[in-house]
């Protein structure tokens, strides 16, 4: 199978259970707006939540999963399936052991780590001792969910996509289950939703070892405790830390600035991530996980041109996706906050404030989506040296600008500070893979680029001048609120294809092809 096939097969099926992923931790984040809002109990959930899920993206998906998978991939295809199961029941049981470690360790120190994480809560005691306890309850998390992540990267090499991919609806599931019938029986409600997270950690693992075993993979199976690829994959690890995430690392300086800000502003800007991450988890990062595998099985073969053509198609295709999206999320940024989250002790006061960092984060959707693809390219290459050197540039720009715009901007500030930080970092990264590569095929790139951004300008327009007839009516009704949203969400998409096809985008045949492969839902 080619692999521009193979990978569009493969983003499409992430793609599809992402999307189930996306709309179950909607009605969760639906659900936790509703009981909680925006009050004291909702950000000291919220950072304590973070803490263990910044230790995921950084360490376990953000840097485990992508520095696993090329040299779990080589020694599949160079050294045997037997070599690579024995390199993985390595990882498996090392990375058990450390984890333990950590979490005991996380627990212990938990104020230290909310105190830096959230200096601003030092102030007010009990949201201070609150976060603290939510911390010590959710921390095991990183256990569970790190090996998740190493099973995805040993599905993924294996051509497996659909249960790493499905897994996050068993912790959103878990968490509303919470909500709805432990929380509201509890002193501090919050705990309850903290005990969400562990049982759906729990669940999420558990689904990844029927799959495991069906390609073939058994932990109970005698062989060496350390394997010698281990430490190379610990090499690449290291500065991956930060080099594959600087988009949470960027999150995270958020956090701790937004905690210095008026009361309500660590959850705007939660709310407000949550909307971006939906088309970025659906499309970009779907995209980014089905293409690591295929340039990793490339690189390893030394067939560089095929590498540079994956590369340039992967780009090419989450630019054509993450343009409209980012086009159509800044438009309709009031009414989608609106019907998703106002209700309850989510008022419309709220809604304003959350609206105004989605539309500043929006701004960065394509840089958040692209850097996924350029880094999955350096990692196929084992190369996190580059990425590494990069990210800590674009780390110091996000600082400074933080610093820079939370005055006059507040929460707003600190979202576009982390939108133009990640537009540096993608620029920095595309002319690095340049230089390493010779030629990325940045013509085609700029041609599309331009394409889809004069097609979603189309689409833009209309919806924007429709918005001006429908505002005074949305406002008026819940159903026409709902019909306005998904109405305009698919009469914009239907637009955006006709332009698209006026414009013989090639990437249109081959979204396509992605949505056909997610609803035909077969195993990559």
């Amino acid at each position: 199978m080619p692999e521009d096939v193979r990978m569009t097969k493969a983003a499409g099926i992430v793609g599809a259970a992402t999307l189930l992923s996306r709309i179950f931790g909607f009605v969760r984040d639906v659900v936790v707006a509703w009981f909680f809002g925006a009050g004291p109990a909702a950000d000291a959930f919220f950072v304590a939540f973070r803490i263990p899920n910044l230790l995921r993206r950084l360490f376990a998906e953000g840097s485990l999963t992508i520095s696993f998978i090329p040299v779990f991939t080589e020694h599949l295809y160079k050294h045997g399936r037997e070599d690579a199961f024995g390199l993985a029941r390595s990882a498996w049981w090392i990375l058990t052991m450390i984890l333990a470690a950590l979490t005991v360790i996380g627990i212990i120190v938990s104020p230290f780590i909310v105190r830096l994480i959230a200096h601003g809560f030092l102030a007010l005691p009990e949201k201070f001792e609150l976060t603290v306890l939510l911390t010590r309850i959710v921390f095991p998390y990183i256990f569970f969910i790190a090996l998740v992540a190493l099973s995805m990267g040993i599905l993924n090499a294996l051509g497996h996509f659909a249960a790493p991919a499905f897994a996050p609806v068993l912790l959103n599931v878990a968490m509303i289950g919470a909500v709805l019938l432990l929380s509201p029986h509890l002193t501090r409600p919050s705990i309850g939703l903290a005990v969400g997270v562990i049982i759906g950690g729990c669940l999420q693992l558990g689904l990844q070892i029927p799959f495991l075993i069906r390609k073939g993979f058994h932990l109970l199976v005698r062989s060496p405790l350390y394997h010698a690829a281990i430490k190379r994959i610990a090499l690449l690890m290291t500065p991956a830390v930060f080099g594959s995430a600087v988009y949470q690392i960027n999150i995270f300086v958020g956090t701790l600035l937004a905690s210095l800000l008026p009361e309500g502003s660590v959850s705007y800007l939660y709310y407000a991530d949550r909307l971006v991450q939906f088309p970025l988890g659906v499309f970009g990062i779907a995209l980014a996980t089905a293409v690591l595998p295929s340039l990793s099985k490339q690189a390893a073969a030394g067939d560089l041109e095929g590498l540079r053509a994956s590369f340039s198609y992967a780009l090419r295709l989450v630019f054509f996706i993450t343009i409209p999206a980012m086009t159509g999320l800044i438009i309709l940024r009031e009414p989608i906050v609106r019907l998703l989250f106002q209700r309850g002790a989510f008022d419309p006061a709220t809604t304003v404030l959350t609206t105004r960092a989605v539309l500043y984060y929006g701004l960065g959707l394509w840089a958040f989506s692209g850097v996924r693809i350029v880094v999955a390219a350096f990692y196929a290459l084992q190369d996190t040296k580059t990425p590494v050197k990069i990210a800590v540039v674009s780390l110091l720009v996000n600082i400074a600008l933080s610093i820079l715009l939370m005055g006059p901007m507040r929460h707003g500030g600190l979202a576009l500070a982390t939108s133009l930080s990640s537009g540096v970092n993608l620029m920095l990264l595309i002319h690095a893979l340049k230089k390493r590569l010779g030629r990325i095929g940045a013509h085609d790139i700029v041609r599309s680029i331009f394409k889809s951004a004069a097609s979603a300008a189309v689409m833009g327009g209309v919806i924007a001048l429709a918005a001006l007839w429908a505002a005074p009516k949305c406002s008026q009704s819940s159903w026409y609120l709902s019909a306005w949203v998904f109405g305009s969400v698919g009469t914009g998409a239907l637009l955006y294809g006709w332009c698209a096809s006026l414009f013989r985008c090639r990437e249109l045949g081959d979204m396509v092809d992605m949505v056909k492969a997610g609803l035909r839902k077969e195993d990559a």
